[in-house]
């Protein structure tokens, strides 16, 4: 195999990253769509567009402000082109999150509004980290060296940790335990936190394979992000026993 995978579209070289990021955001939402037809939504048609404005716009600033401060010494000589490049999924649900949280504030809704997304994100992260393993050490998604025997070479000659494909592994069984709780009596709302603190207690665990730079404390941007998720949710991770 060799790294990073490549296509030519009339001579260019072109990235399956970007094929693969394409078709992980148009398969979410068409997943969202297909489930919204299924359930009988409290949330108005016009309060969801809403909403989901204030998932994108806090998505897209959380994911560069994130991956900005992923590497602290090089903030100061960062471009806007640079800065809006830049980004990291774990940002943009941190950003989502609140994004959603002020405008729900805005236009007055109080419903939880987040179990209807978690397949579509599952589906749509395991379609995108594919892009990202297929891009090697070209995109900032791989390990440190190791000698398991799940190293890879990807791209540099050297064995890594193939942290896409660990990403790919955990959705995988995500999407194995959210089917199995399909069938049960959970409070509104509580899908969604539970695949939050899920996936940023995976984020926090896969950062020390990674070779990232500490922002405070010898922790990265992200992993701050994942302890601030821990935050938001510390009451329903003190009832994470009691579910049923």
């Amino acid at each position: 195999m060799t790294f990073p995978f490549q296509f030519q579209i009339s001579g260019q070289a072109s990235y399956w990253h970007f094929i693969f990021e394409t078709l992980a955001f148009f398969v979410g939402i068409r997943l969202y769509y297909f489930q919204k037809r299924k359930i009988q939504d409290p949330i108005s048609e016009i309060n969801r567009l809403y909403i989901l404005i204030g998932a994108m716009i806090g998505a897209l600033l959380g994911s560069r402000i994130i991956a900005m401060l992923e590497n602290p010494s090089e903030i100061t000589n960062q471009t806007l082109l640079v800065f809006y490049q830049n980004k990291t999924v774990a940002g943009g649900f941190l950003g989502g999150l609140f994004g959603v949280e002020i405008i729900k504030k805005m236009i007055g809704v109080k419903i939880a509004s987040g179990d209807i997304y978690v397949i579509p994100i599952v589906v749509a992260l395991f379609i995108g980290r594919m892009g990202c393993f297929l891009m090697g050490i070209a995109e900032p998604t791989y390990g440190i060296e190791t000698t398991f025997f799940t190293g890879m070479n990807l791209g540099d000659g050297l064995k890594r940790h193939p942290v896409a494909l660990y990403e790919m592994a955990f959705m995988v069984i995500l999407l194995i335990l959210f089917q199995l709780l399909k069938g049960k009596s959970l409070i509104n709302g509580d899908r969604f936190k539970l695949f939050m603190v899920l996936y940023f207690l995976f984020r926090f665990s896969v950062e020390f394979i990674k070779p990232y730079h500490s922002l405070y404390l010898h922790l990265s941007s992200i992993q701050w992000s994942c302890l601030l998720i821990f935050g938001y949710y510390w009451k329903f991770i003190l009832r994470l026993k009691n579910l049923k």
